[in-house]
Formats: C-alpha cells, structure tokens, sequence
C-alpha cells in the first residue's frame, strides 16, 4: 500500500502533485570557492496540493537550521525597490494606526532591519526576530534590536509575558518558510491583544500558478500559499483575516490583514475579491492544480533552446543575481558554466563562491563591465526594470537581456 506524505497543517494524506522538480542543492547554499571540490547534499523538490486545506507545500523538509544558519548569505537592503516598498508600507502603517512612541512593532524575519529602521527613524519602538546571526548583526548595526532566534508559539508566549504588546506584528515573505506554520501562527495569535494587528506578505499561489513561477520554488518554501488556504490556517488558531491588498513585488504578491477573531475590524473590499478570483481560477479543487509541470517543462525547454543558440553562435550569456529562484531554474534546466559564464551579484556575500547545483561563479557586478556579454540572463525577473536601469550603460553598448519565466523574453 502506497504511504503518502501528510499536510503539514491538517494532516490529510496527499496524493495530488503540483510539480516534481527532483533533487535539488539548497537554494542559498553557496559554494565557497575552497569547496568547489567537495559535493553538496541534494534534496527533493516535489510539491503536492492538500484537497482538505488546499495548502500545497513541499512533501519533504529540509530541516530550518540548515537553510537559516549563521552565515545565511540573503539581505534584503540589496535590492532598491524591496526597499522603497519597505518605507511605503511603514509610512502607511504609521499613520493607518497612528503609532507613536508608546506603541511597539514585531517583524518576524527581520533580517537586516530593512523595514524596522523606517519604524525606529519616525520614533517607533521596534523588536526584530531573525533567526541568522549574520543578518541580525547587520540589522543591530543599523539601530534595530534583533532577537536571533526562531519564531513559534513558545517565543511568542515568553515575549507576551515580558510584557511585550505589539500594536502591530508583521512579516514579509516568511509565513512559506516555516515548516511548523500551525506554531507560528499560534504564535502570532499569542503575541495579538485587543485590537492589534497582523500583516503578512507572500507570494500569491495564483500568481505562480498563472504566470509559471515555479522557480520560485525551493527548500526555504516549505509551503505556497493562497488566501483560501491562509484563512483555514489562521481561523483555526483564532484569527481572522479582515482585508488584504494585491502588490507586484515577487511576482505578484498578496498583503493580509488580519486580528484576533473577536477584535473589531471590518473587512474589506479587496477580501471578497481576492476570493472571488481564487475561486475562479478552481484553487479550490483539484483541476485548478493540473497541468502546471508540462507547463513548466515547456519553459525548461525554451530556455534550453535559447542556450545553445546562443552558444551554437559563439555568443557569451552572463547571469545576474544569484538569486535563489534563479538556482531552481538553473538546477531544473541542469544549466552549468558551459551555457552560463558566470553570474553577478551586488550582496558581497555571495560573491566569489559558486551557485548551488549549477557551479557557476559568482562575481560582483563589474564583471559585467570587465568582460562584456552579449546577453545578462536576469533571475529575479521580477527585479527585471531596476536590473536593466542599472545596467544602462551596458544595453548602451548593446548588450540584451533576457528573462526565462514565463517565457523567454529579450530586451534589446
């Protein structure tokens, strides 16, 4: 009798798959330079669908502490644009709940106080929680007070009886990290009193499903979320979603809001209409799922195409941004130095080692400069305008750059 893995939030036996894309190395893992030798863990990445939930996730964990360790080389403050979205939302927070210096604001995953040092420079009282010392470190540099630890019911419990009252929690990109997400949010549902709030920022399900994001896929998403899905996951531990906002960033993105299930807020419009939309492209029944791998695999096979091409006219393709969707990608394509030369990257920490999987090395950004390629492959496509803004001088001298996902796409 076959046994099937079971949903990480309601246990149900899962039999439906999404997208198998193998065994993969972890997605943040760079190779330092003095380990090219040695080979590196590889782990499936085989996604399925709950038909009781609908919360589709990985069907096998990669434990936290070895994705989220000391040295984790992803920092947020490198790229512009998540940066400015950052301020927004604080500016926003700040006067929506007119916050002050008697009130206090938890991020969750607060890596390196991208988002809390817009908090702290308006007078707001803040408390990051990152599980990476090294991105702690830097967030502690920048003003931020930072937790170095995991996030659950049991820390949320020890900061409630500190005396720690949040008027707001947030977190941006994480609640796909977690494995254990019933604790985390129990967590959360403990840290809220009276009318405090929640919001929480992750790339929409809808969004991956339609546009073939499946390179956004890999071992730090333990789980892909809808707002079907969200809102089973939270009212279980007593929470309530009340509104939730659609944003562009990661690819299309979902902002929710969300109280304490007794707490007054009212919902509102954007709630029905992502709902209605959800269920509109069938998130919640098993044909809304099907056919997503073939999809995929036609992209694997015009990237492939576009390669060798390229190389067939002895042509030279750079990548830029060692992004962690841009190793999915890579690693499913089986792509290595042979197609790609190198790759770019503006984060110092993951310059000077090797992609995960792939091997190919990672330099800073001047590279492109020094060596001229007639083609930068962008990885997080979805930092596709700032990208190209940034290399002007480069499209000036007539380099093209291209993106993958959906399909390939060249800018001259």
């Amino acid at each position: 009798m076959t046994r099937y893995p079971t949903c990480r939030h309601c246990g149900t036996p899962m039999t439906l798959t999404l997208i198998d894309l193998g065994l993969s190395a972890v997605a943040n893992s760079y190779v330092p330079l003095a380990r090219a030798a040695e080979p590196e863990p590889k782990y499936p990445l085989h996604v399925r669908v709950c038909e009781t939930c609908w919360l589709v996730q990985l069907d096998q964990d990669v434990p936290a502490g070895q994705i989220f360790t000391a040295d984790y080389a992803y920092f947020s403050s490198f790229s512009e644009s998540w940066l400015a979205h950052a301020r927004r939302y604080a500016e926003t927070m700040i006067g929506r709940l007119d916050l002050g210096r008697d009130d206090l604001v938890i991020e969750i995953a607060s890596n390196d106080g991208y988002l809390l040092k817009n908090f702290v420079a308006a007078g707001v009282p803040v408390l990051g929680v990152e599980p990476s010392a090294s991105v702690a470190a830097a967030a502690e540099a920048a003003g931020v007070p930072t937790l170095v630890e995991f996030f659950g019911e049991a820390l949320a419990r020890r900061l409630r009886d500190e005396g720690r009252r949040p008027a707001l929690v947030c977190s941006a990109n994480v609640l796909a990290h977690v494995p254990d997400i019933n604790d985390f949010v129990a967590g959360i549902a403990t840290l809220l009193s009276g009318e405090a709030i929640y919001t929480v920022e992750f790339p929409h399900l809808l969004r991956l499903i339609d546009e073939v994001q499946f390179d956004t896929i890999y071992h730090e998403h333990y789980s892909y979320l809808s707002l079907l899905a969200v809102e089973r996951i939270f009212a279980a531990q007593g929470l309530r979603v009340f509104e939730v906002e659609e944003w562009p960033t990661h690819g299309g993105s979902l902002r929710v809001f969300a109280c304490l299930a007794g707490a007054h807020h009212a919902e509102g419009p954007g709630l029905a209409r992502v709902r209605a939309a959800e269920a509109a492209a069938g998130l919640d029944r098993a044909e809304g799922y099907r056919g997503f791998a073939e999809r995929a695999e036609a992209v694997r096979r015009g990237l492939l195409d576009f390669l060798a091409e390229v190389r067939g006219q002895g042509r030279m393709v750079a990548a830029y941004g060692a992004a962690a969707k841009g190793n999915t990608l890579l690693n499913f394509c089986g792509i290595g130095p042979d197609l790609v030369a190198y790759c770019v990257d503006r984060n110092p920490a993951k310059q000077k080692t090797l992609l995960p999987g792939s091997r190919i090395p990672v330099f800073d950004v001047g590279e492109l400069r020094r060596r001229r390629p007639d083609f930068v492959l962008i990885l997080p496509w979805n930092l596709k305008d700032e990208v190209i803004g940034q290399l002007a001088d480069l499209r000036a001298g007539g380099t093209r750059f291209v993106t993958a996902v959906p399909m390939i796409r060249v800018t001259a």
